[in-house]
């Protein structure tokens, strides 16, 4: 949710699928296993679909370390933001049904929404191209329970970061403004109509907006790591545990079912799923690789429609080949668990083109890290930094805690989860005077001090 958000799973079989048998189900094992060691993930659930089948489905260690509980293909994850790309489809079947459009402005909705609201439609919104703020994340108090009014005053408390179209900019606070809209369109909870349009016509029977009240059985615990010891994650108010950008119980197997309705059109139009897999067009004409709840991308020529989310000690990734109709998902229960890096992992098992996606730490001399040290300014009022702490190079980022950042080679350099690449950039002196960001396109931010 306020930062992105998670899932799992053991064997198990749909009613109407049959399990193949996997030809790289040891190899797969083996990877799985050596990445959890790797990262101390407690526990871990994939899927892997091809052509409408079940290649594996398999959970790993811990679903709850106190009862000593094991993972398995039932076991109950969170969604992170994952669960924005249902809520990007629940606003197209309505745009299908009549009840909204695209291009509605969203004072249409929120006729009270401040002056510089007034050019934000919906499309703004599902795309991340509002500017609508991203303070909001710092500002929210995890604790507090908020109305939908609360929330409309507290996010339109903040002065747009750009004009709407301008540039697109992660943000979690216009999914939860399209949860609000859902409601003020409709009537209705945007999580009752997820039942009722998207989870039981798909037979998905554990998918369900988080609830700490109700009795789920499976549920999995979330954990985060704390100068390498696991703790328990921390507790979030029922009301911001049920917003639109990401805030769902589910399965490996309820998103493998996901995963085979959208190839079909028994939810949305065909042209209405491409268009959810089109990337965003801003106002000056340039693309962004995001479409409706997706990102978007490339790698060595093998299309992927994918996302990640991480919230409240979970991490969840489902990943798209969909020219290779091969899907991996990955659900874990810990908080940067690395799953992006994971599912890439388990996919190119059966795509090996894949593989030079896996990045790779080349061990350099500590101190190249001097000259990368210092702030950078991706846009007006938002930083980069960049510290070095003996022999390490850590980032701080918008809405993240600091973490490590990991040498490619002498100039470029990754952090795992969300998973991003930087290359430092030097001017014609010598000196490093830019970094350009890697994460879903490139985007430069020039060196301030």
């Amino acid at each position: 949710m306020f930062t992105t958000r998670s899932i799992l799973g053991t064997t198990a079989c749909f009613l109407f699928l049959v399990f193949p048998a996997c030809s790289q189900n040891d190899n797969v094992d083996e990877f799985v296993k050596t990445e959890m060691v790797k990262r101390k993930i407690p526990g871990i659930s994939i899927a892997i679909v091809k052509n409408g089948e079940i290649l594996k489905a398999k959970g790993y260690g811990l679903a709850n370390v106190e009862w000593n509980a094991p993972a398995t293909t039932e076991t109950v994850y969170q969604s992170g933001s994952v669960g924005k790309q249902f809520t990007a489809t629940l606003v197209m079947m309505l745009v299908e049904q009549g009840k909204m459009e695209l291009e509605d402005p969203i004072i249409k909705y929120i006729p009270d929404a401040p002056d510089s609201w007034k050019g934000i439609t919906i499309r703004h919104l599902i795309t991340h191209t509002s500017g609508i703020s991203s303070k909001f994340d710092e500002q929210i108090d995890l604790h507090r329970d908020y109305t939908e009014n609360e929330l409309t005053k507290l996010i339109a408390g903040n002065p747009l970061d750009f004009q709407p179209g301008e540039r697109m900019s992660y943000s979690n606070a216009g999914y939860v403004m399209l949860g609000i809209i859902i409601q003020k369109a409709t009537n209705r909870f945007y999580g009752d109509l997820l039942q009722e349009k998207i989870f039981k016509p798909l037979g998905m029977s554990t998918t369900r907006i988080i609830s700490e009240l109700d009795i789920i059985p499976n549920r999995a615990a979330g954990y985060f790591l704390l100068q390498g010891q696991l703790k328990n994650q921390g507790w979030v108010s029922p009301s911001l545990n049920s917003t639109a950008d990401g805030n769902l119980n589910l399965t490996v197997l309820d998103l493998a079912k996901w995963d085979a309705a959208l190839y079909t059109d028994k939810l949305l139009k065909r042209s209405h799923l491409d268009e959810m897999w089109t990337p965003v067009k801003l106002a000056n004409g340039r693309t962004e690789p995001y479409g409706f709840g997706w990102s978007l991308g490339n790698v060595n020529g093998h299309r992927v429609i994918e996302h990640g989310g991480a919230w409240q000690g979970f991490t969840a990734q489902i990943s798209r080949y969909v020219d290779d109709k091969l899907t991996v998902i990955v659900l874990a229960n810990l908080a940067r668990a690395g799953t992006s890096e994971i599912a890439n992992g388990i996919a190119s098992f059966e795509i090996p083109e894949l593989t030079s996606k896996m990045r790779k730490e080349t061990a350099i001399d500590p101190k190249i890290f001097d000259a990368y040290v210092g702030d950078y300014e991706i846009e007006p009022g938002v930083i980069l930094n960049f510290s070095r702490k003996g022999d390490k190079l850590y980032g701080w980022f918008p809405n993240l805690p600091q973490m490590e950042v990991f040498p490619e080679s002498e100039t470029t350099f990754f952090i795992k989860e969300p998973s991003a690449q930087f290359t430092f950039i030097k001017d014609a002196t010598g000196k490093v005077d830019r970094v350009i960001l890697h994460m879903r396109g490139d985007r430069e931010a020039k060196k301030v001090r």
